[in-house]
């Protein structure tokens, strides 16, 4: 464990100085390109005994019969071939008329298993800005249903490999909504960009570095935008290069001093910039044995009347403690140095996770300390 945290804090500082140089189209999405998630509820069919035993399904079933000109009580539809689902999918900022979107299909009911099944035209509908069901048809899914994975059953064992309640299928699009991402105000045109990682240092190279090529265009409005204003010369065919232009350049991206701990997984990741001020660390091992084991117990007086021979559990707990050692830690300013610091105490990260903690609580830790 205490190899693979070594390991970890070495990838990281192997990586960040490469990381510091990124193009801006890296580190920004414009404002107005989004997706617009689809949503349907709709039945597979085909399935080998897997599918729901629920009566939704079997309603569900009546229905599309019904609507095919036959008529069933949906007590009538019985065997488990078919499964209640929820498909979703995401419908790209620029996707066109008859392309193809990839949907998720899951479950709705107690269907075991979706393998073998396929999808039948369900109608996915799109979102208005109230997060609500707009109630237009955008995309249609329908299709094999692929859940990447597969069941073997016998009479007295079965295997499963993935999930089979969920899978994939093929939706095509039926209705486009292409993103607008060009605003206009006092008959001038603008672009925002949006960080990914909010930063008042990066927002300001972004800018200069746009202002460096198109002079006067960019400002940095706060720590998460820029806003660029398109020079009128630009025309309107030209937009995709002017934007490629103010993009493609590398900046260097100030990374903010934070220490990302998962206590459920012992992972820890330290970023660039921290550092910790001239401190002591004690490090202390505690071990706990507990072992159970079963004991005779005989009776104390012979040829006691009711008295029998029986067997009890007993409990030994012992706990030892090694003496715990102070270790100064001089000012560290770079992450090579606190790996190097940290890992020749032979900390393990559970140790490691604590001494973070007891770091921040004493003010010595100069970063901000993100429990996960």
């Amino acid at each position: 464990m205490k190899s693979r945290l070594t390991l970890l804090l070495i990838i990281l500082l192997g990586t960040v100085q490469n990381a510091q140089c990124q193009r801006i189209k890296d580190i920004v999405d414009i404002q107005g390109i989004r997706g617009n998630p689809l949503t349907g509820v709709g039945l597979v069919v085909g399935l080998a005994g897997t599918g729901d035993s629920t009566l939704p399904a079997q309603q569900m079933l009546a229905n599309i019969l019904k609507d095919a000109g036959e008529v069933f009580k949906p007590t009538d539809l019985k065997g488990g071939n078919v499964a209640l689902v929820v498909v979703t999918a995401d419908l790209g900022p620029f996707a066109r008329v008859g392309t193809e979107i990839t949907a998720t299909v899951s479950s709705l009911g107690d269907a075991k298993s979706l393998q073998g099944g396929r999808l039948l035209p369900t109608l996915l509908k799109g979102l208005d800005g109230r997060g609500l069901l707009d109630g237009q048809v955008y995309a249609i899914g329908q299709g094999g249903v692929s859940i990447a994975g597969w069941t073997a059953a016998g009479d007295k064992a079965s295997i499963t490999k993935n999930h089979q309640a969920a899978g994939e299928a093929v939706a095509i699009v039926e209705r486009e909504q292409i993103a607008t991402f060009i605003e206009y105000a006092a008959n001038q045109r603008f672009i925002t960009l949006n960080l990914r990682n909010v930063d008042f240092s990066t927002a300001e190279q972004i800018s200069r570095t746009i202002n460096q090529i198109y002079s006067h265009s960019a400002i940095a409005i706060d720590a998460g935008a820029v806003r660029v204003r398109i020079p009128d010369e630009i025309s309107q065919k030209d937009v995709i290069g002017f934007i490629d232009n103010i993009t493609r350049p590398h900046i260097n991206v100030d990374v903010p001093a934070v220490v990302v701990v998962n206590e459920r997984t012992g992972t820890i990741v330290v970023g660039e910039n921290v550092c910790i001020s001239s401190v002591a660390i004690s490090q202390g091992s505690l071990t706990v044995k507990i072992r159970e084991k079963d004991e005779v117990s005989q009776p104390t007086t012979p040829f006691t009347d009711g008295a029998t021979t029986a067997i009890t559990q007993a409990t030994d707990i012992s706990v030892s403690e090694r003496d715990g050692y102070l270790i100064p830690i001089r000012k560290t300013v770079t992450v090579a140095e606190l790996a190097n610091t940290l890992n020749a105490i032979g900390a393990t990260p559970t140790d490691l996770i604590a001494i973070f903690h007891a770091l921040k609580r004493s003010g010595a830790l100069q970063a901000k300390l993100e429990i996960m």
